[in-house]
């Protein structure tokens, strides 16, 4: 099952295509574990231990570090909100 997983999660494939000749199994026997370790913190935590044992090998780069939105949660828009700024120079001319 892991490895239908992570082909269907490389390759972008949808669940249904995933090819029953590479002996995976279906892309639902794949799709609803993958769900279940999702919702039980699984991958959260193997990535936690990864990170954990590169950096204790000091095969991490940390200033090459980039924080992503899409792992970082920030709840009702964050602890601050900052004012939107216009892009424009102005207020643009009515067209019509």
């Amino acid at each position: 099952m892991l490895c239908g997983i992570l082909y269907v999660l490389h390759t972008g494939i949808q669940w249904e295509y995933l090819p029953q000749d590479l002996g995976f199994g279906s892309g639902m026997t794949c799709w609803r574990p993958l769900r279940d370790w999702n919702e039980a913190g699984v991958w959260q935590r193997l990535h936690e231990v990864l990170l954990a044992e590169l950096n204790a090998d000091s095969r991490l780069d940390w200033c090459r570090c980039v924080v992503d939105s899409s792992h970082v949660r920030a709840p009702r828009g964050g602890a601050t909100r900052a004012p939107r700024r216009s892009t424009g120079a102005g207020l643009a001319r009515n067209t019509t």
